[in-house]
């Protein structure tokens, strides 16, 4: 299984709410990194290693927006200079440790592990739901024992919710409805219809928060990829018969689910995920009620996952059989290895 990663491509590497005025150490593309935020809210990402003997400077401590290394005091400022050495008068000019691009956007922080003159802003997956007023929501994250890659395929192919999460979101109509695959450059995109069907419990319920029904809705998926490791899935139900095929959605409740995965090493990934909707804007309770809701049923995702990754490993001659529900996540990986690809002979 090709395990690389492209490092031209912006990552997201906490929450915004986990970044304080203080020291967070990330693993990101097999590099140690340590993040903090500046007094003025700026984030900073810098290499977690000191210049001097190899401490991680996640080690230290933070004074204003100076980080002070934690075994001889050495002091770095936000772009990685050495400022202060013990008993030196002279800093030696060598003296810094890296500094990679940082962003916040869409409520987390984004980091560039690739060439600084590349990173475009404009580059950041659009994951704009997450801090829309028309929407509402939260997530968490989860440190994932697996290739990021296996993640990705999870979600390209969403008939595995019949099996692993027959009790929630999980019917025999996801995986027996057809669906259609397109894709370019950077992204690809599995969109299924389920019409007339009977709601799982989980969307049964959300429906009867907006509208008091008890009969055969139409459901719809429709998962989107943006390279390297971004999946944004449009998911919901409505009334049947009541136009939401042809775009009128308004007879039902309309979520997202928002993914960006983040390679740590080769077999472990921080996995970023929210829910938000469209409905109930106000109700925070509704939103708790989701987010753990939702937060159980990746708990199943996550056991399946790390279980695949502990075979792999078991059965490193063994190749992946492909069948046409695969077709999503193997237009991803042949985007990625594109990506990768192009990097490599650069």
């Amino acid at each position: 299984m090709n395990e690389s990663f492209p490092m031209n491509a912006w990552y997201a590497t906490a929450w915004d709410v986990e970044l304080k005025h203080e020291l967070l150490a990330r693993t990101v593309c097999n590099k140690k990194l340590v993040l903090y935020r500046k007094k003025d809210g700026t984030p900073v990402v810098l290499e977690d290693a000191c210049w001097h003997r190899l401490l991680p400077l996640s080690k230290g401590s933070l004074r204003d927006d100076t980080v002070v290394c934690g075994y001889h005091g050495l002091e770095y400022n936000s772009d990685g200079r050495c400022s202060y050495m013990p008993s030196q008068e002279t800093i030696n000019p060598s003296a810094c440790v890296r500094s990679y691009p940082a962003v916040q956007k869409y409520r987390f922080i984004w980091v560039w592990m690739g060439d600084p003159a590349l990173a475009d802003e404009a580059k950041i997956p659009d994951m704009h739901w997450n801090d829309d007023p028309e929407w509402a929501g939260d997530g968490k994250m989860i440190e994932v024992k697996c290739n990021y890659r296996l993640v990705v395929d999870n979600l390209m192919d969403l008939t595995h919710e019949t099996f692993v999460h027959a009790g929630s979101i999980g019917d025999r109509n996801v995986a027996e409805a057809p669906f259609d695959v397109h894709y370019d450059e950077h992204t690809a995109t599995v969109t299924r219809w389920m019409k007339g069907i009977d709601p799982p419990p989980f969307w049964k319920s959300q429906l009867n928060k907006k509208i008091k029904y008890d009969g055969r809705v139409d459901r719809w998926q429709v998962i989107k990829f943006q390279a390297p490791c971004t999946v944004n899935i449009d998911v919901g139900v409505a009334i049947a018969d009541t136009g939401a095929p042809e775009g009128d959605r308004s007879q039902g409740v309309n979520g997202y689910v928002l993914n960006t995965m983040t390679p740590s090493t080769n077999q472990t990934c921080y996995y970023f995920w929210a829910f938000v909707r469209n409905y109930n804007l106000q109700d925070q309770s509704n939103t708790i009620e989701l987010r753990e809701g939702v937060s159980r049923i990746f708990a199943q995702d996550e056991d399946i996952l790390e279980a695949q990754q502990a075979a792999i490993n078991a059965n490193p001659e063994r190749e992946f059989y492909n069948l046409n529900i695969d077709a999503g996540a193997m237009w991803s990986r042949r985007i990625t290895d594109k990506m990768v690809e192009k990097e490599q002979k650069a």
